[in-house]
């Protein structure tokens, strides 16, 4: 396998466990939280869950360059943005990050658009 070909099985791995996470998150919502921790925990599930399919998705066709930035950005943004949800109703910490992972997670959609443009 090349360097490339691992570089995507990676982001195509990362976002089959991302939306296996999420499965999980959302089993955990809806029977373990109420309230306002249920809807925040639902929505950072739905958000994992979806951006997880599409790099798993995605990852199998992506050739590197702009493609895979794209991509690594809806990781990270995902990461940052459900993480954040998890975290303040979970653990009581901050949701600070969510904001920079909602806004990494536009951005790698758009590099995403554009590298699947220039092709």
């Amino acid at each position: 396998m090349r360097g490339n070909e691992r570089g995507a099985g990676g982001l195509g791995a990362c976002g089959a466990l991302l939306a296996a996470m999420a499965v999980a998150l959302a089993a955990y919502a809806g029977h373990g939280a109420d309230g306002e921790a249920r809807a925040a925990l639902q929505t950072a599930a739905i958000f994992a869950f979806g951006h997880g399919v599409a790099l798993a998705a995605l990852a199998r066709g992506e050739r590197g360059g702009l493609a895979r930035v794209g991509l690594l950005a809806l990781l990270v943004g995902t990461l940052l943005f459900a993480g954040a949800l998890v975290s303040r109703h979970l653990l009581g910490g901050p949701s600070m990050f969510a904001p920079w992972g909602g806004v990494l997670t536009m951005l790698g959609w758009l590099l995403y658009a554009l590298a699947a443009l220039r092709r």
